[in-house]
């Protein structure tokens, strides 16, 4: 199955579906996103959000407003702060949207894509520049999501693409922040998408869309995945659930829960280190896409609601992650 079914068959789920869940409580803190996604939460109290449909890197205000930091083309996916306080993006190329009865849905490719990239954006002037657009021979095909390690490097999704009718599959890449060295360290996978580091730093978290898995690989040191006898990267699977629901990005508790944003199920997915559920805390949108920690203590929990273009923000009871450079 492509990527540009998965999200269209994800985008009417999220429309036509009626389960009811209880909601969890939330507050709405930015409205009139385009597709919202990756969010980031900043220490003055602001939100980073990619805006899908609209090819920016936006900036939700504490007074809600919204403002464009950059304009990106394509289709920023996620945005991580490195080493030098830049703000560096997933952008897929471009992915095709439309408004349906009010809400965002995912059509697949865009006509005017312009193949993936690694974009480093200056937070203060805007000014952005594309840092990565190939590994060696290999041009990026749909950057999604990306983490920095404290080593300076960042670990990173390509989802694969449909291009001219033929499906191309995913890889996950490691690269360093000023652009001196990227290689491709697991692969070719189904649709990767979203990817978190352990509180340790001893695993890498990889969500396979269309499987609704969790793939864990040891990490031996900056870019460097434990292998096999074969010299490929050993992935063990922690979470794999059955179902027509999706996984999407996702981020990491303090405690080394991982919170996965789950569409057409409308929720966000709590998993052990083990690999056992440990809740589901529902919203009101079937396009859950990304989750980020907040806030002085990071327990506000800040989500992106695709279908709906919207940033709510969700008191949590326990600590996430301190990002590096966070």
């Amino acid at each position: 199955m492509q990527r540009r079914n998965l999200l269209i068959g994800a985008s009417i789920a999220c429309v036509a579906s009626a389960r009811a869940q209880k909601i969890a409580p939330y507050t709405v803190v930015a409205r009139g996103l385009m597709a919202p996604e990756g969010p980031k939460p900043r220490p003055d109290g602001s939100v980073l959000v990619c805006e899908m449909a609209r090819g920016t890197l936006s900036k939700v205000l504490p007074d809600h407003s919204v403002h464009v930091v950059a304009n990106l083309g394509g289709s920023p996916n996620g945005v991580a702060i490195g080493p030098d306080g830049a703000a560096y993006v997933a952008n897929d190329g471009g992915f095709a949207f439309a408004r349906r009865s009010g809400l965002w849905v995912a059509l697949g490719t865009s006509p005017h894509y312009v193949g993936g990239s690694i974009q480093r954006v200056d937070l203060t002037s805007g000014r952005f520049s594309v840092l990565y657009r190939n590994a060696g021979e290999q041009p990026l095909l749909s950057p999604n999501d990306l983490v920095f390690d404290p080593w300076g490097g960042f670990w990173f999704t390509d989802s694969g693409t449909l291009i001219n009718g033929k499906g191309t599959p995913g890889s996950v890449y490691w690269a360093r922040a000023d652009g001196t060295e990227i290689r491709k360290v697991a692969g070719p996978l189904p649709v990767p998408n979203g990817i978190a580091l352990s509180p340790d730093l001893r695993t890498l978290y990889v969500v396979l869309t269309p499987k609704r898995q969790v793939l864990a690989y040891q990490v031996t040191g900056p870019g460097r995945l434990a292998t096999g006898p074969g010299g490929a990267p050993n992935a063990r699977v922690l979470v794999n659930q059955p179902g027509t629901f999706l996984f999407d990005s996702m981020s990491v508790e303090a405690d080394g829960t991982l919170v996965v944003a789950t569409l057409v199920k409308g929720c966000l997915s709590l998993f052990r280190p083990d690999g056992s559920e440990r809740a589901e805390i529902y919203l009101p949108d079937r396009g859950i896409t990304n989750v980020a920690f907040g806030g002085s203590d990071r327990r506000t929990a800040y989500v992106t609601m695709s279908s709906t273009g919207q940033l709510a923000a969700v008191e949590w009871p326990r600590a996430g992650l301190q990002l590096a450079y966070q």
